[in-house]
């Protein structure tokens, strides 16, 4: 499967984004989703994960409250809505597909090329 991502941008603290990954390929929907971002100098991190069927959700203990995954089966597409940004959240966003939604970015078979987030202060 093939994502592309989008939605990222410049959000004042406080503000909110919604991202996008759009798939490609039949097979969407058997396949759980990820999200994950990395800012510079640091390791890719876990944000969130979704179910392929999308009735579990799991979240890092840094977003839950303010980050919701969803996602549309029949559009091919996994969001991140993300309220109340830090500047701590500012990193490269990605989207992942894999067989089950985990925190191990080794879990994912197939990532997308990321989106920006940029929060000020």
């Amino acid at each position: 499967v093939q994502l592309q991502a989008s939605g990222g941008g410049l959000v004042q603290a406080g503000g909110s984004l919604r991202l996008s990954c759009a798939a490609s390929g039949r097979t969407f929907n058997s396949y759980a989703m990820g999200w994950f971002r990395q800012a510079p100098g640091k390791e890719r991190e876990f944000v969130a994960a979704i179910s392929y069927s999308g009735g579990v959700t799991y979240y890092a203990d840094s977003v839950k409250g303010r980050f919701t995954i969803s996602r549309d089966n029949a559009k091919n597409t996994v969001f991140l809505q993300m309220i109340s940004l830090k500047p701590e959240d500012t990193a490269v966003y990605y989207c992942a597909a894999g067989s089950r939604p985990r925190s191990s970015p080794s879990e994912y078979i197939s990532w997308g090329q990321g989106t920006q987030v940029t929060v000020s202060s």
